[in-house]
């Protein structure tokens, strides 16, 4: 980009909490912000969300050159797919009173479907480029399990054909959106980043005993496939397995999920080689990651892309089933293995061979690290998204030729001092 952009980033969600949704959307501003080695002024980023606290300042600073804009568009709360939609029409004309004047943007680039519905009808009245990031697709949703609004896949489908362009999160979401109709040259695959001051290799770590640790991070324990694991766990006599996710840890022995898992694990006979932490807040992830031996990665459908990102940052290998993010992101036998979904003999020798060969385990710490810190820095990241971008801006106007005796007297008028 040889100026700087207004880029407006637009999200129906709530980008106040730790989801990794709302740390994409705001980690992606501050970098588009952040002024390229080389170049003088960063780019201007506005992100606008819909206002789910009623106590939310309406601009909220997020760093140099990048602002968050609550809009108000329906009650201050957390709603529902079907409440969001009853009020996607005062998300649009908010938008549109922001970007009617001097606030015009650049370009537009939508996270998540619904806030792309309101985002795509603006900027096509506009006229202004629009982008769409959906950050998982209603199909992958559905074979996850997961509960999907009955018109999600048709509104979709209507604002993936509608984008200029389409940013794909990682290879198999951009066959998904192929499926839905929108044509491949309208997708990019650019891939999620990580932050690599706060996950990193050096810094404080939990306690832990003489074991063996394996770590699991997710958000929906059920969704994790933790009951494949526990399984697999047997099969790895000496090593413990941490599990972080679903509630809070003061609210574990009153969750219907944590209860079976633990009922399972007594039945197995591995309760006593297995810790539940709960949600942990995000600063303390490295802390947990540092103590691993190897993060298990091994949803059968949507893994979080962000966990294998993670754990690589602080130099620590992934065994990962080759689904969503885990394909593209853990090299097989580089940076960590790739196991069936759902085979826990399998997933449990591959572990207890590969825990078993130092020399190896420490290649793959080293190629992960690597990894990690060149493919999906947020520099590089930011970059990716800015040169997508640039393949829907109006090209710029060339520069006025100057006319033949302008050329003669411009040479005339330098050629003594270059003499000289």
């Amino acid at each position: 980009m040889h100026r700087p952009l207004n880029i407006a980033l637009v999200s129906a969600s709530d980008l106040d909490g730790e989801h990794a949704h709302s740390i994409h959307v705001r980690d992606l501003a501050r970098s588009l912000a952040k002024p390229a080695s080389g170049d003088g002024d960063g780019h201007q980023v506005t992100v606008y969300a819909r206002r789910q606290d009623p106590a939310a300042r309406g601009r909220v600073r997020l760093g140099p050159g990048a602002a968050l804009v609550h809009l108000d568009a329906g009650p201050a709360r957390p709603l529902t797919d079907d409440e969001q939609l009853e009020h996607v029409r005062d998300l649009a004309d908010a938008l549109r009173r922001r970007w009617s004047g001097a606030g015009r943007p650049d370009v537009v680039h939508a996270h998540g479907w619904v806030g792309g519905l309101a985002a795509c009808a603006v900027a096509r009245e506009l006229d202004i480029p629009f982008v769409q990031s959906f950050h998982g697709v209603a199909a992958a949703e559905r074979r996850a399990g997961r509960q999907v609004h009955p018109h999600r896949d048709r509104l979709e489908k209507a604002i993936g054909r509608g984008a200029d362009l389409v940013l794909a999160g990682h290879t198999e979401e951009a066959d998904t959106v192929v499926r839905t109709g929108v044509p491949r040259p309208s997708i990019t695959v650019v891939p999620y980043a990580v932050d690599g001051e706060l996950f990193s290799q050096v810094g404080p770590a939990m306690p832990r005993g003489d074991r063996d640790r394996l770590v699991m991070v997710c958000r929906d324990l059920a969704a994790g496939d933790v009951e494949t694991a526990l399984r697999a766990l047997v099969h790895v006599p000496g090593a413990e397995l941490a599990v972080a996710g679903g509630p809070v840890r003061e609210e574990l022995e009153n969750d219907p999920v944590v209860h079976r898992l633990m009922l399972l694990a007594k039945e197995l006979h591995v309760a006593d080689r297995v810790i539940f932490l709960g949600r942990l807040p995000r600063k303390s992830l490295p802390k947990l990651l540092r103590t691993a031996r190897l993060v298990l990665s091994i949803a059968p459908v949507q893994p979080s892309p962000a966990v294998p990102l993670e754990a690589m940052a602080c130099g620590v290998p992934v065994v990962a089933t080759p689904v969503g993010g885990n394909a593209d992101e853990v090299l097989d036998q580089i940076t960590g293995l790739h196991v069936p979904a759902g085979r826990p003999v399998v997933i449990g020798r591959a572990i207890r061979r590969l825990l078993s060969e130092e020399t190896t385990l420490h290649g793959y710490s080293i190629a992960a690290a690597d990894r990690a810190r060149s493919r999906y820095s947020w520099d590089r990241i930011a970059a990716e998204t800015l040169r997508a971008y640039g393949k829907v801006l109006p090209a710029p106007e060339p520069e006025p030729e100057l006319e033949d005796e302008d050329e003669a007297a411009f040479e005339d008028d330098r050629s003594p001092a270059l003499v000289a």
